[in-house]
Formats: structure tokens, sequence, C-alpha cells
């Protein structure tokens, strides 16, 4: 399976997904003009949509693109998102003809309460529940809801590429660095962020094992954390330490 990030809007990314026989699908077409071109760049035919959360900025395409093409549309089960044609729930499993592949789903409660991922065929399709070096805000999820969402795909095979919805991996990584600046890691993938932007190219995706050793959010119970959550008086449990980081990611603007 061949695995494009497709720039859309101001930073987001709709991932394609297509096999060698011309068969496609996207996920979280914010608009369909930049599928359109890539399906016609690639000579690619259109079988499938995979939605993760009902936000405009991910859904908006899907509309346009059903009506054109003629898909499927997989969708979380949120009344939000009235372009659905399957609504799918925690622990299905969704087995496609064309391209032939297989997802798990896993409900995701965090920056919305109906948030989706998908994982399967080598990548983890999680829309705004983890970015690279970061996670998404908490528009309408807990502390505790998010962290254990982040917990579960941090379960996942480590070989699974991260596809997330948006180009915010230089910001996150500036503040990941104030949070754990020893880690080497995390210099090390902040230097390869630098040459793929400097080059225009994504930063994403990333390996889940990359993650977890970069990502603060995944590391809320390593020693650089820790310590950095007691400077802040927030080290006696991981959702309190979880809470601290996404409250002071909000406000973080170096």
């Amino acid at each position: 399976m061949h695995v494009v990030p497709l720039p859309a809007l101001a930073d987001n990314y709709i991932w394609l997904l297509h096999d060698d026989s011309g068969h496609a699908l996207v996920v979280d077409p914010g608009e369909a003009v930049p599928v359109e071109a890539a399906l016609h760049a690639r000579k690619l035919k259109l079988c499938a949509i995979l939605l993760t959360h009902h936000h405009n900025d991910h859904i908006d395409g899907a509309g346009t693109l059903r009506n054109v093409h003629d898909v499927p549309v997989y969708a979380p089960d949120d009344e939000r998102i009235t372009i659905a044609t399957h609504r799918v729930r925690d622990g299905d499993a969704i087995a496609l003809a064309q391209p032939s592949a297989r997802f798990q789903v896993m409900a995701v409660p965090g920056h919305t309460l109906s948030h989706i991922v998908y994982a399967g065929e080598g990548v983890l399709l999680c829309g705004d529940t983890l970015f690279s070096l970061g996670c998404g805000r908490l528009f309408e999820g807990t502390p505790a809801q998010m962290l254990a969402s982040l917990q579960r795909l941090a379960s996942l095979p480590g070989n699974l590429l991260v596809c997330c919805g948006h180009e915010y991996t230089a910001a996150n990584g500036r503040f990941a660095q104030t949070v754990e600046p020893d880690n080497a890691a995390l210099r090390q993938r902040l230097e390869e962020v630098a040459q793929l932007r400097a080059k225009h190219q994504p930063s994403v995706p990333a390996t889940l094992s990359s993650e977890l050793a970069c990502n603060p959010f995944l590391r809320v119970n390593s020693e650089g954390v820790i310590d950095w959550c007691r400077r802040h008086g927030a080290a006696n449990d991981p959702v309190a330490r979880f809470a601290a980081l996404r409250s002071a990611k909000d406000v973080f603007t170096a």
C-alpha cells in the first residue's frame, strides 16, 4: 500500500492510500480539489472515504467526493457527520475489497468525544488525536480520556506509520524541547524535521516508535517529563502530568 499525504487548507493533510492496481481510499478530506488532482495525476480510482471526526477541516470535501465517485463513507457514530454511509465504532473492523485493506477501528475520545482512529496496513490514521511530537487540543473530552486514548495508541506496534491530520511537528517540537531538553532522540527528530520542511516536504508520517521516544504526551511516565511536571507542581499522577503538559502547550508561543 502506498501512503501519500496531500496538503490541504492551511496546514491539513488528507491521507491517500492506494495499491499498485490503481485503487485508492482517502482519509479526512477537508476539501475535494487536492484529492481529485492526486487521483487524476496518479490515474487512481477512488473506492472509499474514511473519516476520523466531525470537524469541518476533516470532512468538508467528503460530500463532493462521494457524489462524484459514488463511494462509501466510513465515519464515527456522530450525528454531526451527515455524509456517512457506514457508521463504525470501537472494535469494528473495516475490510475493503478495493484497495484490498483491513483496518481496526478504535475509539479515542479527547479531541472530540466521538473521535476514532483506523489502524492497519502498516499505518495509524489518527486524525487530530495524536500528532507528531504532540496531541490534539481537548475540545470535548477530559485529560483522563485523552491520556487513556493516547495510551491505547502507544500500545500498538511501533512500526506503524503515524498519519496525523496537520503539519504541526516543528511547533510541537519546540514545546517538547522545553520539556525534555536532554532528549537525544527528540533532538535528532527535530533536525530531520527541519531538513524536510526546508525542502517543503511533509514531516509525517513518522513511526510510532519514534513518537514513543520523542513525544512528551506519550511519555508522561518518563523521568524527563516527570521532572518537568514536578517543577510545574503536577508530578503526582499521570493524568495530572498530562493535564499540565496540555495546558502549557495551549499557551505556548515560542
